[in-house]
């Protein structure tokens, strides 16, 4: 329970940082300060989480790198299964929380849905946005894997390399579908977003489920055949 209950706080904290950041300071493309904030706010607490909760759970906190983690054979089912459900719980309660910050300070939410994902940046196309997602997910998941083979020994530098890789995937994919490369963190926001009356990212939501799963199957598959 302690691995599902930190994989849970982890989420908690990526979507509160992350998708707090990107609802105070916008994702328009004219002031692309926003996009530089809101990518290093993601990258940024990865690092803290990697070096906080990674002793404790491996610091997941997305679907898509437990899947990988699964598929390379340290991560058993039954814990996949757990990590998930904490992991969506826990991006659903940083979503709560913003929600309830927003509120009551009366501020206003520069992205209109609690930081959720959409298809504005790719004309509407699911197809386009499939496509960004499995690929950005592809490069972040193969970054994870290789700083974190036993054969690598990258050791205590693993978290800040993942923590940057997910900047720099950020910086491209923010203005194209705001970026998920992770199920859980899309979720929180969108569900809490048609709670609150905008149900149009719940509308999306399964292109940034089966998008970034996809991705990490591929990275995880290739990456396996590759290191043997």
């Amino acid at each position: 329970m302690k691995k599902y209950l930190a994989e849970c706080i982890g989420t908690m904290t990526l979507v509160v940082l992350g998708c707090g950041t990107a609802m105070l300071v916008g994702c328009d493309a004219v002031n692309g300060g926003g996009y530089i904030l809101t990518a290093l706010a993601f990258g940024l607490t990865i690092v803290a989480m990697a070096y906080s909760i990674g002793n404790i759970s491996g610091c997941h906190i997305n679907p898509a790198v437990s899947l990988a983690m699964v598929i390379r054979g340290d991560l058993s089912v039954k814990d996949f299964v757990g990590y998930v459900i904490a992991q969506c719980f826990g991006a659903l309660i940083g979503a709560a929380l913003l929600s309830l910050i927003f509120k009551l300070g009366g501020v206003a939410d520069m992205t209109g849905g609690l930081g959720s994902n959409g298809l504005a940046g790719v004309g509407g196309s699911a197809v386009a946005g499939l496509l960004v997602e499995i690929v950005l997910t592809y490069i972040f998941v193969t970054a994870i894997l290789g700083v974190t083979s036993k054969k690598a020994g990258h050791g205590s530098f693993a978290g800040l390399v993942i923590g940057l890789t997910l900047v720099v995937v950020h910086i491209l994919g923010i203005g194209l579908t705001g970026t998920s490369v992770n199920p859980a963190r899309s979720f929180g926001p969108a569900l809490m977003a048609a709670f609150n009356g905008n149900t149009e990212p719940l509308a999306a939501l399964w292109v940034f489920i089966v998008g970034p799963m996809v991705g990490s199957a591929l990275a995880a598959c290739v990456y396996k055949a590759l290191e043997k």
